[in-house]
């Protein structure tokens, strides 16, 4: 299997799609500006404590007050809290990680009111970011993630990976990170650590200490809280650092800045591969031009047709997300229903665990399959979601097939659902549902490039339009898009893009900053 991962840097958003043999199956997108990202930390205050959920609500800054609970405060909490205090009161001198006293744990049955009080500040991390009506979820114990290693502040303790099944190599690599790592921290060793020499475990570790200590630098010189302390990774680097495997033939991005990101990053995991990140400088968006898309549109959306006629339906409340499956037109199979059933419900079960990753759906999952009457096809059907299920990054559960056939899934929810709109508004209309005469774009197109370049004076840009009116503004020798160069000179480039509507256009500059040429007033 052969992975490579597309990066669309936008104005305002970045998108990442990761391709396994050229099919999609993990997209992420988010705003450039986001905040409370998973892995960000802020030292916040205490706003209000709720001794009956055991919890209390912390002000990091967010519209929404964030959650933090008395189990999510860690066992070490009175150790980070004194420490904190020494820090903050002396803004001029740090006092040393190494100095720090380790105490007692807390209470495993204690209460939220005899550790926190109102008005207090406390260091906390984004566990799982705002979703719908709820604010961040947060905790005390601060962990900073690289690629072999987690590094853990107020612990002593160095664990590896249950992955890692050779005793051997655990012991080494226990005894290995006892020996380098400094005095009141703690480490996890992970999977992919298994193996790697000594040279390279330290010189991850130095970067994350030195993290905790960019982190703590910041949270001695904040005197107003709530303030950002560390910000994670940006989200190609931190997918970069969880997935990077030997199997990536191709990292492409269309931006310089995180294309200099990306390279600087796999020069320090993986300095021989360094090659395979790629600056991309096509015409073409660069979604189009590798077939993302046309993938995104018909993978995402209410129905999902996936084999022979067969399709899901993929429902989202509030508390779950509902699969139905159906099959569709599909014909019976000669041996009968019972068989037939059984393909549909495997087919299912294969773009279900696609569409898990690619949507990063969470918390339960319902799929109501086909029934089928016999117990070795439900548990076949079973076992192969398992199977299917095992590429996937996310905590999950699976539970068999209930006697009404259906099957609950559980999985890890960090971050809000992908929900990527299909239908598409009409761009002339503007939902009024009168359009002017289509075969006039093309002169309404004319007369838009006319005002650009003898009034705004805007002589290079480019024209994003529909692939199949671009294919008719490029037909024959004397093309429509070649009488707008003799006219209005060769600055001109006509792209098609398949992310457009059919009657859809966009200007962009050299630059690559779109220019806003619509015209809402005119259908009016």
């Amino acid at each position: 299997m052969t992975s490579e991962l597309v990066v669309d840097v936008q104005p305002k958003e970045i998108s990442i799609a990761l391709m396994e043999d050229k099919d999609l199956v993990e997209f992420q997108k988010e705003a450039r500006s986001l905040s409370y990202a998973v892995g960000n930390m802020y030292l916040g205050r205490v706003k209000k404590l709720m001794p009956g959920l055991n919890a209390c609500f912390v002000d990091v800054g967010s519209g929404k007050d964030a959650f933090l609970h008395y189990l999510d405060l860690g066992p070490q909490f009175h150790s980070y809290e004194k420490y904190l205090k020494q820090v903050t009161s002396d803004r001029k001198k740090l006092y040393p990680m190494s100095k720090a006293s380790m105490l007692p744990d807390i209470e495993k049955e204690g209460s939220i009111s005899s550790v926190l009080k109102q008005g207090q500040e406390v260091i906390v991390q984004v566990v799982k970011e705002p979703i719908s009506t709820k604010g961040p979820r947060l905790t005390c114990e601060l962990s900073f993630a690289g690629r072999y290693l987690v590094l853990i502040p107020f612990n002593d303790k160095v664990s590896v990976s249950q992955k890692i099944k050779s005793s051997e190599e655990r012991a080494r690599l226990k005894q290995l990170l006892q020996s380098i790592k400094p005095k009141n921290f703690g480490v996890i060793v992970r999977t992919v650590a298994e193996g790697k020499r000594v040279a390279e475990l330290d010189a991850e570790l130095k970067v994350l200490l030195r993290h905790w200590e960019e982190t703590i630098n910041r949270v001695q010189r904040t005197t107003k809280p709530p303030s950002l302390v560390y910000e994670e990774t940006s989200r190609t680097v931190a997918m970069l650092r969880d997935l990077f495997n030997p199997s990536y033939e191709n990292i492409y991005v269309n931006d310089e800045d995180v294309f200099n990101e990306v390279r600087n990053y796999v020069a320090l995991i993986a300095p021989e591969r360094t090659g395979i990140v790629k600056r991309y400088t096509g015409q073409l968006p660069i979604f189009d031009n590798f077939g993302i898309t046309k993938q995104i549109k018909s993978s995402f959306g209410r129905t999902v047709s996936y084999k022979s006629g067969a399709y899901l339906i993929i429902e989202h409340t509030e508390a779950l997300h509902v699969v139905d499956v159906n099959s569709g037109n599909r014909s019976k199979a000669a041996n009968g229903q019972e068989a037939n059933a059984l393909d549909v419900n495997l087919g299912a079960a294969d773009e279900l665990a696609r569409q898990l990753r690619l949507r990063d759906m969470g918390g339960i999952i319902v799929v109501d399959f086909i029934d089928m009457t016999l117990a070795e096809n439900r548990q076949k059907l079973y076992e192969r979601m398992c199977q299917n299920m095992q590429k996937d990054r996310a905590k999950h559960n699976i539970l068999p097939l209930s006697k009404f056939g259906l099957m609950q899934i559980t999985r890890q929810r960090v971050r809000p659902a992908i929900d990527v709109t299909t239908d598409e508004d009409c761009p002339t209309c503007f939902g009024k549902g009168k359009i002017k005469p289509s075969i006039l774009f093309t002169d309404s197109l004319e007369s838009k490039i006319d005002y650009m370049v003898n009034k705004l004076k805007v002589k290079k840009f480019t024209l994003h339009i529909h692939p199949y009116v671009a294919a008719y503004v490029n037909q024959g020798l004397v093309s429509i898009k070649r009488k707008w160069q003799m006219k209005y000179g060769f600055g001109i480039k006509v792209i098609p893009d398949q992310s457009l509507a059919y009657l859809q256009y966009k200007f962009f500059d050299m630059h690559g900053q779109e220019l806003d040429m619509k015209e809402e007033l005119e259908m009016k």
